[in-house]
């Protein structure tokens, strides 16, 4: 079994900063690309950040400059740092990992619960 887990969120004021951190934890072999999405009522999830095994990363154009993922492989730990939040950044924030489990051949997609972010104007 393997669980995703967020925490850091809560609420901001604009131009505030929040870092939100995902520990992947069970029977984890290895883990491939890891992520953050988001999530507001009525729409589609959508990609934050992207970052390899290898720390290559990737950004939506909407938090380029201003967020930073990054991980720390040895603690199946990703981060997402989130610096001068907006109001349009309020959302739900779900971390996302491609995970090898011990005895599988293949790797599967895993998902956290979603952790509230709120930025107040």
């Amino acid at each position: 079994q393997v669980q995703l887990v967020e925490s850091g969120g809560g609420l901001v004021q604009a131009g505030g900063s929040l870092r939100l951190s995902c520990l992947a934890s069970g029977s984890i072999d290895s883990i491939n690309n890891m992520g953050w999405y988001r999530q507001t009522p009525g729409k589609q999830r959508e990609l934050v950040a992207a970052i390899t095994r290898g720390g290559r990363t990737n950004y939506a154009s909407s938090v380029k400059g201003r967020f930073t993922i990054s991980r720390d492989n040895a603690k199946n730990t990703v981060y997402l740092q989130m610096n001068s939040l907006k109001p349009e950044d309020t959302a739900v924030y779900y971390c996302n990992a491609d995970i090898l489990r011990y005895s599988s051949r293949y790797s599967d997609d895993y998902w956290g619960q979603g952790t509230q972010v709120t930025v107040s104007s």
